[in-house]
């Protein structure tokens, strides 16, 4: 499910699931049972220009997130991965943002892809937050989102990406 149209809609989701995900990610680092390797993983990665296409993954447990772009203009840019799973896991997160919050890159192409679940709900913003500034989302028709990716929208993308969100839903937990 992407998010829901209207600007309405949209200050919704991005108020919600910023908070959603901080919350899977506190109850499963605070689950003293939780099995290895289920605590929530931050990486940091560079994400280089040059035109050339680039991937970064990371997996925990059954689930996985890979981040694949084209990017041109500036240097190298530190960016940070964070993947996720419920104590239960029924639900997985990855987020993929410019810790700084703006990029100076123009990305020509993303997409995030999950593995192991469905996506539920995901977010691709031009700003992230940093200060006192807040999340600019991209306009709904700069990027679409299937049930295991989010991807640019030929055409339609304006080439400024800083950071995208995705909270996937277990397949196995629906039966």
């Amino acid at each position: 499910m992407a998010a829901p149209s209207g600007s309405n809609g949209r200050r919704a989701w991005a108020a919600l699931v910023p908070a959603a995900l901080l919350c899977l990610a506190a109850r499963t680092a605070a689950e003293p049972g939780t099995a290895p390797g289920a605590a929530p993983s931050t990486a940091e990665f560079d994400v280089r220009p040059g035109g050339e296409v680039h991937s970064f993954s990371r997996s925990l447990g059954d689930f996985g997130c890979t981040f694949t772009y084209s990017a041109q203009g500036g240097t190298n840019e530190q960016w940070q991965m964070t993947v996720g799973v419920s104590d239960d896991s029924g639900l997985f997160s990855c987020s993929i943002w410019r810790p700084q919050g703006k990029s100076y890159l123009f990305f020509t192409q993303f997409k995030a892809e999950v593995k192991g679940a469905k996506i539920e709900h995901a977010m691709a913003y031009s700003q992230a937050a940093v200060g006192a500034q807040s999340d600019i989302p991209l306009k709904q028709e700069e990027f679409e989102v299937t049930e295991t990716a989010v991807s640019h929208r030929e055409g339609k993308f304006r080439f400024e990406l800083s950071k995208l969100m995705i909270v996937a839903k277990n397949p196995r937990d629906e039966l």
